[in-house]
């Protein structure tokens, strides 16, 4: 019968019309303190509405009473921090880079301050902290292509490596001395052996002798009689079992036959003076720095 009441027989109370596995819905009220809160929430709302921008418009928004504004916020703590930052970015941008350094709070701050120039900029390629990862150079030791001073740090992160929109750039090219057709495959087989007797790996002794009286004649140039590298052309040192396109006998083979030849941007021009101290600082903070 419509409108008919029905009650739940053991409670009394009345139900919703609604079961489910001879599970009746009880039509029990809210509690008060629930309908209250409700109600509050309702009314603060409704408060947020007026006194907050809120609703969007074809043209804007609702600006609210109080006008508050999350941009114009940040905009006030961005300028209140790039207040107290440039004291010391002066200074930075006005010291050699020993100065900066001798200066224990201004060594500090330019470490810290660099370190977030580096995540930026740096670490999508060198890792963070400097680990670095597959074909780009760990800056955290202490092995070096082009030197490891602040100096040198500096000139390599203003000017980069075979960027040649800069006209400082450091710049050096091995020859493909097997794809150009310098050495025979055999031979650049013995060099291979050759070198990796610098670390003690060689496989074949005779090989690595015929190696060597090639390495003289064709690497010893740029690599040193020794293999120990020359910085002032980036030649890295083939004696320390550190190796960057990969040390295995067919990775050095591939880098003599037709080698590999990295690129890193200047940042000079994309970042401020002061920055590419400070990054320089970081990197020579690394552990790795002399």
């Amino acid at each position: 019968m419509a409108g008919k009441v029905e009650r739940d027989e053991i409670t009394g109370v009345e139900t919703t019309g609604h079961e489910w596995d001879g599970i009746r819905e009880l039509n029990n009220p809210l509690p008060k303190w629930w309908v209250f809160v409700f109600y509050a929430t309702i009314a603060f709302s409704v408060l947020w509405w007026i006194l907050y921008p809120a609703w969007p418009s074809l043209s804007g928004y609702t600006r609210g009473i109080l006008g508050y504004d999350q941009r114009t916020e940040l905009a006030e703590i961005m300028a209140r921090v790039e207040a107290e930052r440039r004291p010391w970015l002066e200074r930075i941008r006005g010291e050699d880079l020993a100065a900066i350094v001798a200066d224990t709070d201004l060594l500090t701050f330019a470490t810290r301050g660099g370190e977030v120039v580096f995540k930026d900029n740096c670490a999508p390629c060198h890792g963070l902290g400097g680990a670095g990862q597959l074909n780009y150079p760990t800056l955290a030791d202490d092995d070096w292509l082009w030197g490891g001073t602040l100096e040198d740090i500096y000139t390599t992160v203003a000017h980069g490596i075979r960027f040649h929109e800069d006209e400082e750039t450091r710049d050096s090219t091995m020859p493909a001395f097997g794809a150009d057709g310098i050495l025979e495959p055999a031979q650049v087989d013995d060099v291979v052996q050759y070198v990796l007797s610098l670390s003690g790996r060689a496989t074949d002794e005779a090989a690595a002798r015929r190696g060597g009286e090639i390495f003289q004649e064709q690497c010893a140039a740029c690599h040193g009689e020794d293999g120990r590298g020359m910085r002032e052309v980036g030649a890295p040192d083939l004696a320390d079992d550190i190796w960057l396109y990969g040390g295995e006998p067919e990775q050095i083979r591939a880098q003599i036959w037709k080698p590999r030849h990295g690129v890193m941007p200047a940042w000079a021009g994309r970042l401020p003076e002061e920055s590419l101290k400070m990054v320089a600082i970081y990197v020579h903070q690394l552990g790795g720095g002399e």
